[in-house]
């Protein structure tokens, strides 16, 4: 696990051996300023099969990200020259790369606006290696799965549309009035349409909290968004899975 401790880097390895698999070879791209980190990064990723490039600061980092095709970025959030958001908000003008966030910051609402700048997929410092792999992993599959295309300013779902501009969120043309919680976690469900989310992760991507069984604030908030987007019109998006979290998608009625 990689943290902070004392103002010293503390490195604890926990990374798996290389082993063989469909991504080897595939070409990252690592924007971390922290030297030690990185290079503990670096030869683990390397280990792993990946080709890595680093870069140290956010002006280098956009530039090799803008000159040359990777397969994913690695991006930290804190960078010296250009922050990460920067960076990020560069690169979605003209590039659709599959990018993973790092933040050393726990606040939900930098996260939010991470994804909502462009980012894949964010995590939290410290963080076990072997996480970092599989997270790198399903966007790989991810991005093989889906081609790339521009970075959408609206999310459409059937006659439901979200705004992630102006944060307006309408459906069958009627708007619907939604809390800022409200329409993170329908932006959320929407960006990931067609994918089962558990309630830990909607817990930890829309309260920046540690899912507890005792805990219903996931269950409460889904059933009110079901109220202002599912309950007044005629087909329902936002379906349970039993065991499993919850899903937006369009089905066939019976």
């Amino acid at each position: 696990m990689v943290s902070k401790a004392s103002g010293r880097l503390q490195i604890c390895n926990l990374r798996p051996r290389a082993k063989s698999g469909k991504m080897r070879g595939m070409r990252l791209l690592l924007i971390e300023d922290e030297a030690k980190l990185g290079e503990y990064l670096r030869k683990g990723l390397a280990e792993e099969g990946y080709v890595v490039d680093v870069a140290t600061d956010g002006i280098e980092g956009l530039h090799l990200a803008m000159e040359l095709d990777y397969d994913v970025i690695i991006l930290d959030g804190m960078l010296p020259g250009i922050d990460g958001l920067s960076v990020l908000a560069a690169l979605r003008q003209t590039k659709s790369t599959p990018v993973l966030m790092l933040t050393a910051r726990a606040d939900v609402e930098d996260r939010v606006r991470g994804l909502q700048g462009g980012a894949d997929d964010y995590m939290i410092k410290p963080f076990a290696f072997s996480e970092l792999v599989a997270r790198i992993q399903v966007l790989l599959r991810r991005a093989q799965s889906h081609p790339s295309s521009p970075e959408p300013t609206a999310l459409r779902e059937a006659d439901l549309e979200v705004d992630l501009i102006r944060r307006r969120a309408v459906r069958a043309g009627v708007r619907l009035e939604l809390t800022a919680k409200e329409f993170n976690l329908l932006a959320l469900l929407l960006r990931r349409q067609g994918e089962v989310l558990s309630r830990t992760e909607l817990a930890s991507q829309v309260w920046d909290m540690n899912f507890d069984s005792e805990t219903n604030v996931v269950e409460v908030a889904v059933r009110r968004l079901r109220m202002k987007v599912d309950q007044p019109f005629a087909t329902p998006l936002i379906h349970t899975v039993r065991g499993m979290g919850y899903v937006l998608e369009s089905r066939e009625q019976p």
